[in-house]
């Protein structure tokens, strides 16, 4: 039977259930890890202390846990922008306040090996969906607070990382340069890497500038760990190379910044700085 929801503009239901994600208020936790493949939210659920389904719809399915301590989830989004922007926007009507992207990317530098993380600190918004939001010049930056627990994870935990700047784009394809169909291809795609190397991007992916404006613009925080499956310069590509170790480190990272909220709220400061763990 199909629940008859609020409205065409509010599409959910009057408990709150979310039309895309099929979550409602307390189904989610208030950190989210956001793979795109829906296979990999149970990969990601199997390092916790407690996990439970919540919800698979479409493209988006969720779980909800603990992970030594710290309340977690996990929604896929799919592949793109626009179905990540979907999840980032409901997952925040069921209140969740901090998102980590965690999945794989394509490197463009040569001294990324197959297998190393990219911790994304900006992306360059070569996709679309955020344009639907504000304007192209507005930056899609990761939080601050984010990025150093994702640092501190991959520390810990012994990952080899880079951090940098991400491009994220709305084509696997010819929007990362690949020749489509039959060889198609266009004259902006010769220059697009060599452009993006000189300015010093790391990596093409294709959620996380989506994700970084949303979260700016709500007032909330938003990072990405991702493996880097292939090098565009040394054209090596491993699927799933380095996965297990972001999905380690993204899970470690909620860790400590659930960890680090509860030293904020103690000590009654509103953003993180290290001089706070020392009292």
């Amino acid at each position: 039977m199909v629940e008859k929801l609020k409205s065409a503009s509010v599409p959910e239901t009057p408990e709150g259930l979310q039309y895309h994600l099929q979550v409602k208020p307390g189904d989610v936790a208030p950190y989210v890890l956001l793979p795109g493949d829906p296979g990999r939210v149970e990969l990601i659920a199997r390092h916790w202390d407690e996990a439970r389904h919540v919800a698979s719809h479409r493209e988006f399915t969720t779980y909800t846990g603990r992970y030594r301590g710290a309340p977690v989830s996990a929604t896929s989004t799919g592949i793109g922008s626009p179905s990540a922007a979907i999840a980032v926007e409901e997952l925040l009507r069921v209140g969740a306040h901090t998102f980590i992207r965690v999945g794989t990317t394509g490197a463009i530098q040569r001294g990324i090996g197959v297998g190393d993380l990219v911790i994304t600190t900006a992306a360059v918004r070569l996709e679309g969906t955020s344009r639907q939001y504000v304007r192209i010049e507005y930056p899609a930056a990761a939080s601050y607070e984010v990025i150093l627990a994702l640092v501190e994870a991959a520390e810990s935990l012994g990952a080899r990382y880079h951090l940098g700047v991400t491009a994220s784009t709305d084509s696997f394809y010819t929007g990362q340069a690949r020749p489509g169909y039959q060889g198609y291809r266009q004259s902006w795609m010769d220059t697009l890497i060599p452009d993006l190397q000189a300015a010093g991007v790391l990596n093409f992916e294709m959620e996380a500038a989506a994700i970084f404006t949303l979260a700016s613009i709500y007032g909330a925080r938003a990072g990405a760990v991702c493996a880097a499956v292939a090098n565009r310069v040394t054209d090596e590509f491993v699927p799933n190379a380095g996965l297990e170790d972001a999905i380690r480190v993204a899970n470690e990272a909620v860790r400590i910044l659930h960890e680090w909220d509860r030293v904020k709220e103690a000590e009654g400061k509103k953003y993180f700085h290290p001089s706070l763990l020392r009292r």
